[in-house]
């Protein structure tokens, strides 16, 4: 990109106009940070995904952190992505009540760091990935029941100091 067509970041309100074009159900908030966060249907996640890192007006070409969460009823991946390019970033939110089979597409086909950190929520959360290359236990060993970062995970040997 030359300097000559080299753009700004978009704002917040910019960014929302332009993707809640794309998918109009998507929610949006900025919960008393800089960043806009999506919240994403689990069947929508991946398209979504895919056009933001695509778009020409969007490029949002770093994966910079995804992590699990428990929300108690509910469990999810949060992912932080920024544009290298256009220097804006954005949360996107999935979730699920399924805690028995909570399953998410994987998005590591679009940035390759996701493989890793995939594995770790998988791990950690019981989140099971769809499509991704190698999903297994990272931490834990492959014998050890549970998930050790879920609110309900009982530790009955003390392994976790709350």
């Amino acid at each position: 990109m030359t300097k000559e067509t080299k753009h700004l970041a978009m704002t917040n309100n910019n960014l929302q106009t332009l993707i809640s074009g794309w998918i109009p159900e998507l929610e949006f908030t900025e919960e008393n940070t800089q960043f806009l966060t999506i919240t994403v249907a689990p069947e929508q996640l991946h398209g979504l995904m895919s056009q933001l890192k695509s778009n020409s007006e969007t490029l949002f070409d770093y994966l910079f952190c995804l992590t699990g969460m428990d929300w108690g009823k509910e469990l999810g991946v949060i992912y932080h992505l920024e544009s290298t390019t256009f220097r804006h970033q954005l949360v996107v939110k999935v979730n699920t009540s399924d805690r028995e089979n909570p399953t998410f597409d994987s998005v590591s086909d679009i940035w390759k760091t996701a493989d890793f950190h995939e594995m770790e929520v998988f791990d950690f959360f019981g989140v099971t990935f769809s499509n991704h290359p190698n999903l297994k236990r990272l931490f834990m060993p492959e014998n050890w029941e549970g998930f050790p970062l879920r609110k309900d995970y009982v530790d009955e040997v003390n392994m976790i100091i709350k």
